[in-house]
């Protein structure tokens, strides 16, 4: 799977999608240090070991560089930069229940805001799924001759 740039000096404005959720009683925010355990649980348990390694990894920057949409306690999604290389977006995965809400896309949002603020001009989507997705909601292109990237010879 290919990377993807990302212009944060030049990100679409999504503060509707965000303010729609948070109206619907969604919150997207940090996650706080004492959520460590749990977060890290969620991923393993909807997603894989590795992404739950590198949100532990995001949660030990200062300032924490995870995010997670929440909707009455519960964990709907989560996206993280500065996991394994600095500057680059990811991972990030929303429950199967609350795909196609917008989710993702605030959190992704929100997630490369925060990178901006953080002092980067671009950011790297590393090793995407969903091309298209990235594509539209950021404008994202594709790096060329980005496989394997920086996964290569990742311990399984």
């Amino acid at each position: 799977m290919p990377d993807m740039l990302v212009r944060l000096y030049d990100l679409p404005d999504h503060t509707a999608l965000v303010s729609a959720l948070a109206a619907d009683g969604v919150e997207i925010r940090r996650v706080l240090p004492p959520e460590k355990r749990v977060l890290s649980a969620w991923v393993l348990e909807h997603f894989s070991p590795g992404w739950a390694s590198e949100c532990e990894r995001a949660l030990n920057n200062w300032p924490v560089s995870c995010f997670i949409a929440v909707d009455n306690g519960a964990i709907l999604g989560f996206a993280c930069y500065d996991a394994t290389c600095l500057g680059f977006f990811g991972p990030t995965g929303v429950s199967a229940a609350a795909r196609g809400r917008g989710v993702g896309k605030a959190l992704l949002w929100v997630t490369l805001r925060a990178m901006r603020e953080h002092g980067y001009g671009y950011g790297v989507i590393g090793g995407v799924g969903p091309a298209e997705f990235y594509a539209k909601a950021v404008g994202a292109e594709i790096i060329a001759d980005s496989t394997p990237g920086i996964y290569r010879g990742l311990v399984q």
